[in-house]
């Protein structure tokens, strides 16, 4: 057995053990086959007022800029869905990722340690982790490391459906790369057709002016007038298009404590939303992704499901 398959096995082994659902391995190269694509998405706007889609253009398509001589991407998946939901179907819906603590915190504490073992067990390296945080283009990076495909909702979708958070470690080590993973979305268009919004353009192409999820959490202005009674009742994030996904059927659910649901979130009544007070939201959900949306982000938010 060569070292490259060896300290790949055993790789893969240590993210299993420190809870990762997959782990598939990469080779590091310029993503030029998306450049086209990439760049008539922020030609057109679609990345609305999300500016840093466009900041460092060639890092998101050279992990080279990110990390010199780096010749892996290690890519590992962590599921977040809870089998408990909020329980009031008349309450704000808050999207299913934000149920629990900060995914970035618990991503990359646990890449900390898998970049800690290859260091350790296998051999020094030079390299860093990313989950969400840098321009990385972490689904295609996925679908090339073989977990899952990009779907017509734009989502990475794999045989255990989409509710995964996806992290790596770029580095400068030579491992055993795995073959890109096919799509399987074939004639299914359920994701496309559920959107109240129709932010979903055309298979893979999401206008995020459109999206709920951009709206309730991205979005730092007014929500536009024209989307009013669209969101159906989403006031953080938006789940839609995964919730219709028939791969989803088969998700698996999470065991990372962290992300199990907070309290409020799966018993807060609809007047318990409407009426929580800055310091309360912040005490609340001072881990929660909740806070990326701010208090007055997510006031805003249900002032517009609700008319006030």
């Amino acid at each position: 057995m060569s070292d490259k398959i060896k300290y790949s096995q055993m790789i893969k082994a240590e993210a299993k053990r420190l809870g990762f659902f997959n782990c598939g391995i990469a080779q590091v190269r310029e993503l030029s086959e998306t450049r086209n694509n990439y760049e008539n998405w922020i030609k057109f706007g679609f990345n609305a007022q999300m500016d840093y889609m466009q900041n460092n253009f060639e890092k998101r398509l050279n992990p080279e800029l990110l990390v010199e001589n780096s010749k892996s991407i290690i890519v590992v998946l962590l599921p977040y869905l809870n089998k408990e939901t909020q329980k009031n179907p008349e309450v704000p819906i808050i999207s299913k990722y934000a149920y629990g603590e900060d995914y970035h915190f618990v991503m990359k504490d646990k890449l900390s340690l898998l970049f800690d073992f290859i260091n350790i067990n296998i051999k020094p390296i030079n390299g860093r982790i990313f989950t969400d945080s840098a321009p990385v283009a972490e689904k295609l990076w996925a679908e090339i490391a073989g977990l899952g495909w990009q779907g017509k909702n734009s989502n990475l979708i794999t045989r255990n459906g989409s509710f995964f958070f996806i992290g790596e470690i770029i580095c400068d080590i030579d491992l055993e790369y795995d073959s890109s993973a096919k799509n399987y979305c074939g004639t299914c268009t359920k994701c496309i057709d559920s959107c109240p919004t129709k932010a979903i353009l055309s298979p893979a192409v999401v206008d995020a002016n459109l999206c709920i999820s951009y709206q309730t959490i991205e979005n730092k202005t007014d929500i536009p007038d024209f989307l009013k009674d669209k969101f159906q009742n989403r006031v953080f994030g938006c789940d839609i298009c995964q919730d219709v996904c028939p791969y989803n059927k088969k998700a698996v659910f999470t065991s990372e404590e962290r992300f199990f649901p907070l309290e409020e979130i799966l018993n807060f009544s609809k007047e318990d939303w409407i009426n929580i007070t800055e310091e309360s939201f912040n005490k609340i959900f001072k881990k929660s992704p909740l806070k990326r949306a701010k208090y007055k982000g997510f006031i805003r938010n249900l002032n517009f499901l609700y008319g006030k």
